[in-house]
């Protein structure tokens, strides 16, 4: 059994880990907060997994709140009407075939953190730098990078041609809140594109107070929903977020009207430029670290799609280190274990994420007003978030897009 080290604990990192100590590996977690400081501290994402990603932790007995959470059934897309009457252009929704659920991190990452102490692994608690991975690469056989912030990630050399954005393509603020009516039906993603303007979603999760929605904002650099830089208070974030939806989605504000925060950690707000980078961070000395997840493959949130990024590739490096048996971790085997995640999984997901960044080209207006009288196309689409891959057959180009409107155009 190999001796490993993971630098981050995160989704990726926590579900690896586990997974490798399961496995009867030596395995040791460096976090630069300990998991009391995680708890009491401000949210960090919005983590809405879909079933595919959810299997993965099932798989590994990580599910422990998946009878407390409260389960997302499915998908509902909103368009406002361009007249400004405050109808919908687009307006459908679709069931999963499976729930998704959204554990805060805040919740989850905690009790990964002490599970991983009573499974016989260490939890070393520090702020992680160069000298410290070129001591950790000469202490383990293995060594990898899952913390996407700080100088280490620069070790990792960004991809140009897998990353078309060089600026944040969108400011970016979650809320978390309770007090929200529910939607009617079934619980869902209510997914609300704004064209020009932004898009906001929300849907229902489990924080440290109990079940919650989480409010997610996406909006165009340098347009009204790029409102944050004067937001200090809590409560000034909660009004901010109702602000939003009174002036661009009645629809939504009208469930909001008796919402409040969480916690006033309940709240985030930032930016940052969705990027790939290449697998291998190489260390002064010439030794050799593996990246994992936002480290290497950050995307934006506007697909909810980051915490099912890291789950799988979670998962792909698990199996990578199964089927490696005891050979040296070379170059070789780093860029293998990336690059097989990314032909099969990896290089789809980011390419639709992206796609979504940028106007809708006409061959998806096409579809997503078909949406509204297809409940065929709609129940595609929807349960495309939890495998973006499928999109590639309809959705993507406009000749497969022309294909697929053919099929359902008498229904629509």
């Amino acid at each position: 059994m190999s001796s490993i080290l993971i630098v981050g604990a995160g989704q990726a990192g926590l579900q690896l880990a586990l997974g490798l100590r399961r496995d009867g590996h030596d395995v040791t977690v460096v976090s630069n907060r300990t998991p009391d400081d995680i708890r009491t501290g401000r949210v960090m994402s919005s983590q809405c997994m879909f079933d595919a990603a959810l299997k993965t932790e099932r798989d590994l007995g990580l599910n422990d709140w998946e009878a407390d959470c409260p389960p997302v059934e499915g998908i509902s897309l909103a368009v406002p009407a361009p007249d400004g009457s405050g109808g919908k252009a687009i307006d459908f929704a679709s069931r999963l075939d499976r729930y998704a659920q959204s554990v805060d991190q805040r919740v989850k990452m905690p009790g990964w953190m002490e599970r991983l102490e009573r499974d016989g692994g260490r939890l070393e608690i520090h702020d992680v730098g160069v000298d410290d991975l070129e001591r950790y690469t000469q202490e383990h056989d293995l060594v990898v990078v899952a913390a996407g912030k700080g100088e280490i990630v620069q070790l990792f050399e960004r991809s140009p041609e897998r990353s078309p954005y060089e600026q944040p393509m969108r400011a970016l603020a979650l809320t978390y809140v309770t007090g929200m009516t529910p939607r009617p039906e079934y619980s869902a993603v209510c997914f609300n594109l704004i064209p020009t303007v932004g898009e906001y979603f929300v849907f229902p999760a489990l924080t440290t107070t109990g079940a919650c929605e989480i409010m997610v904002f996406e909006g165009v650099p340098g347009g009204p929903m790029d409102c944050w830089g004067d937001v200090t208070m809590p409560q000034e974030h909660l009004a901010k977020s109702q602000w939003i939806l009174e002036t661009f989605l009645p629809w939504e504000a009208e469930r909001c009207r008796d919402i409040e925060l969480t916690d006033h950690n309940g709240i985030l707000a930032g930016r940052f430029p969705p990027t790939v980078r290449g697998p291998v961070g190489e260390l002064p000395s010439g030794r050799l670290v593996l990246g994992l997840a936002d480290a290497i493959m950050l995307n934006d949130p506007i697909t909810g799609q980051g915490s099912n990024n890291a789950a799988k590739m979670a998962t792909a490096y698990l199996e990578a280190i199964r089927r490696h048996a005891e050979a040296p971790y070379d170059r070789a085997f780093m860029e293998a274990a990336f690059e097989n995640f990314w032909e099969s999984y990896g290089q789809y997901v980011t390419t639709w994420t992206n796609a979504l960044l940028s106007p809708p080209p006409e061959h998806v207006l096409k579809l997503l007003a078909a949406g509204n009288g297809s409940a065929d196309l709609a129940h595609r689409f929807v349960n495309g978030f939890d495998d973006p891959v499928d999109y590639f057959d309809w959705f993507m180009f406009p000749d497969k897009a022309e294909a697929y409107l053919a099929t359902v155009s008498t229904e629509a």
